[in-house]
């Protein structure tokens, strides 16, 4: 009796996991079927140069909050700019470096990016934005403003100041990003030359955030949360007003793609120069 009764558990446990099994391809089915091959590598690389924007922008930022001599307002703003270009080049041709959430959603808004995966390019640039503010507050102890970013003036000097910022660099990022006809190869240059220029003219106003991340990031970890909406407000609004805008004034007869990288986008020129059907090797494109 007692074999009998083991065996019947036997069958019970290998039906279980068989069910599981089940469960489970039917579940990666369905998030290859919504979702890109590679997509977990590209979600891993907003994770990576996030991480890398805040530490360094916020680190520099802290350091010359404490003392100019160790690093300069304006070496805080080069090292802002600097490390945008370094990240484009290294994760643009995976992810995009998108590195900012406003960014995601403006791409997003006119179709050049698919809005199901917003949620996780977010919570990527969140994560890697808080894993680098709370290691730089063990570095950086016992300074306790980790490159946060608040107004100097009034909240509403601060808002038209991170629009028109975030505007600038989302106008030269749409340009190099999206249309075929700008110079693709130079597009980190560019961006982060767009990053460095405004970082230096926001700063004294507003801290030059230009990310909703690379302020809330760091006002966790330093516990400061003076007007921060100002930071998720004016980014977005920044964003979507500039890709909007380079939207319409864009020289083409192509239709509107979505561009997963620069690198894509670098094929594609050429590609097209030649007369060359281009295949989308992301699968990004519909």
């Amino acid at each position: 009796m007692s074999k009998e009764h083991s065996s019947g558990d036997t069958d019970e446990l290998s039906i279980t996991m068989e069910a599981s099994e089940n469960q489970e391809l039917k579940v990666s089915s369905m998030f290859h079927g919504y979702y890109p091959p590679g997509f977990i590598r590209k979600v891993v690389a907003e994770v990576v140069a996030t991480f890398l924007l805040v530490f360094v922008t916020c680190g520099a930022a802290a350091l010359s909050g404490t003392n100019e001599h160790m690093v300069s307002h304006l070496g805080a703003s080069l090292a802002g700019g600097l490390i945008v270009t370094v990240m484009i080049y290294a994760v643009g041709h995976i992810s995009g470096a998108h590195m900012n959430p406003a960014v995601t959603i403006a791409f997003a808004t006119v179709r050049q990016f698919p809005w199901n995966q917003v949620p996780f390019y977010a919570g990527a640039q969140l994560i890697g934005s808080i894993s680098a503010s709370f290691s730089l507050k063990v570095i950086f102890q016992p300074i306790r403003h980790l490159g946060t970013t608040t107004p100097s003036g009034s909240d509403l000097q601060a808002l038209i100041m991170e629009i028109i910022v975030t505007f600038t660099m989302m106008f030269v990022t749409s340009a190099v990003a999206t249309d075929s006809k700008a110079v693709g190869e130079l597009a980190g240059i560019a961006v982060g030359s767009s990053v460095c220029i405004t970082s230096i003219l926001a700063g004294p106003v507003s801290g030059g955030s230009m990310n909703p991340v690379r302020t809330i990031g760091p006002a966790i970890a330093s516990n400061v949360y003076k007007s921060i909406w100002v930071y998720i407000v004016g980014p977005i609004t920044g964003t979507l007003s500039a890709v909007m805008c380079y939207s319409f004034i864009r020289e083409t007869n192509e239709p509107v793609q979505a561009i997963s990288s620069f690198k894509f986008l670098r094929m594609r020129s050429h590609m097209h120069d030649e007369h060359v059907d281009v295949k989308d090797p992301t699968g990004y494109l519909k």
